[in-house]
């Protein structure tokens, strides 16, 4: 399990980023792989009638079937797949890529910047230069697994559910000990940070406060903790605006980002007062039935009695078209929750009394 303390210092990143990437990429199965593709470009270069794919190139039916016919994707994926394997030091998630739903080679063209390819769009000289060019090959991973689509424009997408918290958590001057929240499936982790930043807006001290961002996602980790985007600077400024103030406030001491995966029981050092779970249960990655509820379970297992455990999704179009509300409710309620509507979305308390649950609704 990866796991990254806060740091906008660029040594710590880099130290933390090769625990991540391979420092070789060197693979007899990726080389055949790119001796196989380069044949077949040589032959969608001389049969694939033009328009040949090109960013911003509208795309047509005839377009995805010239180049399925003459430069197929399974081929391409299993290159690019090779080429993750070998260049990190994890299980990647083919998922998060843009290959793996991908109509054609033309189709991820489309979408890829420009200077991935250069001049030309074969597919054998963009995997020969990712394995010599390491700044281009980081720039290229980033973009694959974490693409701008996965985490919208709006950083504060659930305003009203942050009030519901704050409005039941103790005084500050009251509360003895430590607040734990977890931001349970945490993304690139901007949720995680405005988090804390309205802790400390209440008057809540960083040593009075504890969060951990869970993802599944180590580079998502990453990124998290160092603030960082190294394919995407625009969007890392924009991010560092808001993480940067939390930083400094020595808040970087009361937050950890960690790999974690839900849909087991992942190990946790403490309970937590508060667990948020946003745009995952009912979106597109979790909205199986025994799926969701297998993540409830283990949720509730890592709360304190009196709890809270509050889930959203207005990111991914949500339950909305997934799963409805009032099946999300029923598993909340399977799980002896007390349901209560909370902002975006819905709260389920954990049964018992403690300081949250006494609190104001």
């Amino acid at each position: 399990m990866f796991c990254f303390s806060p740091s906008l210092e660029h040594q710590d990143a880099a130290k933390n980023l090769q625990k991540l990437f391979s420092p070789s990429i060197l693979s007899t199965g990726l080389n055949r792989s790119i001796q196989n593709l380069q044949r077949s470009f040589d032959s969608f270069i001389r049969f694939h009638p033009t328009p040949w794919p090109a960013p911003g190139l509208q795309l047509t039916p005839e377009i995805h079937y010239q180049s399925e016919l003459w430069l197929p994707q399974a081929e391409i994926n299993t290159a690019f797949q090779q080429f993750y394997r070998s260049s990190l030091n994890y299980q990647p998630i083919f998922a998060s890529t843009p290959f793996a739903d991908a109509a054609s080679w033309a189709d991820i063209i489309g979408h890829m910047p420009s200077l991935f390819f250069e001049d030309t769009i074969n597919p054998a000289t963009m995997l020969k230069r990712l394995q010599t060019d390491l700044e281009l090959k980081k720039k290229f991973i980033f973009w694959s697994f974490m693409p701008q689509r996965y985490y919208g424009n709006n950083p504060n997408r659930y305003p009203d559910q942050t009030r519901f918290i704050l409005n039941r958590l103790p005084n500050h001057e009251q509360k003895t000990g430590r607040l734990n929240f977890l931001d349970a499936a945490c993304g690139d982790g901007i949720g995680t940070y405005l988090l804390a930043g309205e802790l400390l807006k209440t008057g809540i001290a960083p040593n009075s406060f504890h969060i951990e961002g869970w993802t599944l996602d180590p580079l998502e980790a990453w990124s998290a903790a160092h603030a960082s985007f190294p394919h995407d600077p625009c969007r890392e400024a924009s991010f560092r605006a808001i993480a940067q103030p939390v930083i400094s406030s020595s808040a970087d001491v009361s937050i950890l980002f960690k790999q974690a995966d839900l849909l087991k029981q992942p190990a946790a050092s403490q309970t937590f007062d508060v667990i948020i779970c946003n745009g995952l249960l009912g979106g597109p990655i979790i909205n199986r039935l025994d799926e969701m509820h297998r993540i409830i379970k283990n949720m509730v297992a890592a709360i304190g009695t009196g709890g809270m455990l509050l889930a959203a999704n207005c990111f991914h179009g949500g339950w909305k078209q997934k799963c409805p509300q009032e099946d999300l409710k029923a598993l909340f309620k399977l799980n002896n929750l007390k349901v209560l509507e909370a902002g975006e979305g819905i709260c389920g308390i954990k049964q018992g009394w403690n300081y949250l649950s006494s609190s104001s609704p």
